[in-house]
């Protein structure tokens, strides 16, 4: 079984995504609200998968923001996973490859376990089924790479350590991809996955989540809700696709 650490902030207006409040009219509030969507679907994928849960989340003072960032996010998710049951705990570490590389070690070294997935919220469409076929991946190889937009990644599942100092050094993809090979790992890759952290793709998964669901085909429910609310349109202009 992978033990799948979900990093998260608390979602809080003014503490997550960035990008999108200050390049669309997307408020604080109503991205504090996206991002507790993506958050609740990304937790919802992972505990309907064959993995366990960890919520690895960041202390309310790192982000900036008042109050129990543990309780804000068992409240953000309590509707939809069992919050008595799944693990939290803080992230240790002052970047993000350094929170992740503090987490993999320790759960594949410390406490032994077999595998090891890491995953950041702001993705569109990462379901239980991306879980589980990573970790099909991993009985015949050392690690498995989610690629996502931007050359980032969406998720990443270990079977062995390696050197994670700088290892999501964009391009994250790449970086980590090398990191890997380095270390003697045999790597295989997931599909590539949509992320909403930027306004061009905020955009491009709107359209796309809404397209599939027109179609009648599984979209993540948190997030199509929030398309739904959402008082914002996507527009067609010389650069492509935008949010009025």
């Amino acid at each position: 079984m992978t033990t799948v650490a979900v990093l998260c902030d608390p979602p809080q207006p003014g503490a997550v995504l960035p990008e999108l409040v200050e390049g669309t009219p997307v408020s604080p509030e109503d991205a504090a609200d996206l991002y507790t969507a993506l958050l609740c679907d990304t937790v919802e994928a992972v505990d309907g998968s064959g993995g366990e849960l960890l919520v690895n989340y960041r202390p309310a003072e790192a982000v900036g923001v008042d109050g129990d960032a543990e309780a804000i996010i068992r409240e953000a998710i309590a509707d939809v996973v069992d919050t008595d049951d799944a693990r939290f705990e803080v992230q240790v570490g002052e970047t993000f490859a350094g929170r992740v590389g503090n987490t993999a070690t320790h759960l594949l070294e410390t406490e032994e376990l077999s595998s090891v997935g890491i995953i950041r919220p702001e993705v569109a469409t990462f379901a239980r089924t991306d879980i589980d076929s990573a970790a099909m991946k991993l009985r015949s190889c050392d690690v498995v790479i989610g690629p996502s937009t931007g050359g980032r990644v969406h998720y990443a599942a270990f079977g062995e350590p390696i050197d994670f100092t700088d290892c999501y050094a964009a391009p994250a993809v790449e970086t980590l991809t090398n990191r890997c090979l380095d270390a003697g790992h045999d790597v295989e890759f997931l599909e590539t996955k949509q992320s909403v952290r930027t306004p061009q793709e905020l955009a491009d998964a709107i359209v796309s989540v809404r397209a599939h669901d027109t179609a009648g085909e599984l979209v993540p429910r948190h997030f199509a809700a929030w398309i739904d609310g959402m008082p914002y349109e996507v527009v067609t202009d010389d650069d492509g696709l935008s949010l009025v």
